[in-house]
């Protein structure tokens, strides 16, 4: 191992998608680190399909590690992959994910700077011509400019680009598992990291590209879910004693909107704002749909 470079463990939580995670696992074999610097822990969250070969067609080039789950979620099999990890830095990527050749090699200088920091970088749309795909990365480029304007102070960072010191994520439990889907258990232990007093850093130049096909049922479904997974984050934040989330102000939703006639012209940026529009009623709604389940428990 090289001693000047520190040593990483990367989880890639997966299910049911075994072409993404090839994909995602060939972009890691062009990663520019050292090959003994590093792990690749896979976790199969109980998908059908095995994913033997998958893990197997990098293993002469990459040291990889195949744990299989019953299906119990994303946030459960990134936890799963963190308590098997032998490296002093945890990144998580997503299997649709395909980080740059120098992702490794920016987050090692960043932890040399600020260990104990979460940091995460920036996700690309690898799929332009796909309008759902667009908008949905679009949407997380605003918030990460709302949330994130002193990168120094960021407040939310997504899973599929995420980095921390292994031994401060397993100190303060992990992923909340009690989130069935990817849909708001990043933005919970964003939340719970900052209240632990520690600081998020947002590294622009950490990045990885995204490539995730929806159709509009699909884009639809997405933000529904994340509608639900936003009432369980209020509900699990009051119970941590920390009190209601505030309502964003009126001048959040109104930049929204003008947020894709700042990157796009014409006809394109009216069908991404659309979209964004679109996305806020399903958030909406999710949101709605878990409320009023909870109050009939």
């Amino acid at each position: 191992m090289n001693e000047n470079q520190p040593f990483f463990s990367i989880i890639i939580p997966t299910y049911k998608r075994p072409r993404q995670v090839a994909a995602c696992m060939q972009s890691l074999v062009e990663l520019d680190y050292s090959p003994d610097c590093f792990e690749v822990i896979v976790v199969d969250d109980g998908g059908e399909t095995p994913l033997d070969e998958v893990a197997a067609s990098s293993g002469d080039r990459l040291d990889v590690r195949l744990l299989r789950q019953p299906n119990s979620g994303p946030a459960t099999a990134r936890n799963t992959g963190a308590a098997r990890a032998k490296g002093e830095f945890l990144a998580f990527t997503d299997d649709d994910c395909r980080p740059a050749p120098d992702w490794l090699k920016s987050l090692a200088v960043r932890f040399g700077k600020d260990p104990d920091c979460v940091i995460g970088g920036r996700t690309i749309n690898a799929l332009p011509d796909n309008p759902y795909s667009s908008a949905s990365q679009l949407l997380i480029d605003y918030l990460y400019s709302y949330y994130n304007a002193d990168p120094y102070r960021a407040r939310f960072l997504a899973s599929s680009n995420l980095g921390m010191a292994a031994d401060r994520f397993r100190a303060i439990g992990g992923f909340d598992t009690t989130f069935p889907r990817a849909a708001g258990e990043d933005r919970e232990f964003c939340d719970r990291w900052l209240s632990q007093g520690f600081r998020i850093i947002y590294a622009s130049e950490v990045i990885v590209h995204h490539a995730h096909p929806l159709t509009f049922r699909t884009f639809w479904r997405q933000h529904f879910w994340y509608g639900r997974g936003a009432f369980a984050f209020h509900r699990i934040r009051a119970r941590r004693g920390l009190g209601r989330v505030k309502v964003e102000p009126v001048s959040f939703y109104r930049n929204l909107l003008r947020y894709p006639f700042l990157h796009e012209r014409g006809i394109k940026a009216l069908l991404l704002g659309s979209l964004l529009i679109g996305a806020q009623v399903a958030n909406a709604a999710g949101f709605f749909v878990e409320r009023m389940k909870g109050k009939r428990v």
